[in-house]
């Protein structure tokens, strides 16, 4: 969860938030999330013990396109796409991969998750994941409806679908994502937590996806992994 002023945040050509944090920048174009320098290493673990160790890798909505360069790094067989509809965005995880010292990462590419079809990356079993982190509560619901119908069009059979961010259980939700939500709702009435077990879970099931592990992370957030069956 955080809290500041919009006015600092980096918007989208409609004027909206793209993330709700301020970001950091370098002169080559690479942007940094306090948020990423918080999450990456836990992250970084669920995805090694119950995601994958390599293979190709889609990522929805990549932000500053940390998590890609920090992931890649760690695990040597991991080839990563970013995908983000924010320019600015794409124009940081482009930096990232131009500073990288490897080539395995890939785009960025314009994906409008809430859109029918995903353009270059619809590539119906090719993905071995499909990675979204801490957008589907900042963003209109149809974004989750997309991101959840892509996942099942488009991972091969045993893939991973990875959500990280908040989510309520079964109507529940902690005081911290209940007071997430109230401000989401200030912003964008369209936004807020998810519930997982009614509203996402029952989307992943009609397309294929089943449930392979939810794991407790910091700040009340989860780790969500979806694999898709044969």
């Amino acid at each position: 969860m955080t809290n500041g002023s919009d006015g600092a945040y980096p918007k989208s050509e409609s004027g909206k938030p793209v993330a709700l944090e301020v970001r950091g920048t370098e002169g080559d174009g690479r942007r940094y999330s306090p948020s990423v320098a918080r999450n990456r290493d836990p992250i970084l673990s669920v995805f090694r013990e119950h995601v994958c160790k390599g293979g190709h890798v889609l990522e929805i909505a990549s932000g500053t396109g940390e998590h890609g360069a920090h992931l890649t790094r760690a695990l040597g067989e991991l080839y990563w796409t970013y995908s983000d509809i924010d320019a600015e965005s794409r124009a940081s995880q482009k930096a990232w991969g131009n500073a990288s010292s490897h080539d395995r990462l890939a785009g960025p590419v314009v994906v409008d998750a809430s859109e029918g079809l995903w353009g270059e990356v619809e590539r119906p079993g090719y993905w071995d994941a499909i990675v979204s982190i801490n957008m589907i509560h900042i963003a209109p619901f149809e974004a989750a409806l997309g991101l959840i119908a892509g996942a099942g069009r488009l991972l091969k059979p045993g893939g991973k679908l990875f959500l990280y961010g908040p989510f309520a259980r079964n109507g529940e939700i902690a005081p911290s994502n209940a007071a997430f939500t109230e401000s989401l709702q200030s912003r964008d009435s369209t936004w807020g937590v998810r519930d997982l077990d009614r509203q996402i879970i029952p989307l992943a099931e009609e397309v294929g996806l089943s449930v392979a592990k939810i794991i407790d992370m910091p700040a009340n957030n989860l780790s969500v992994i979806f694999e898709r069956q044969a």
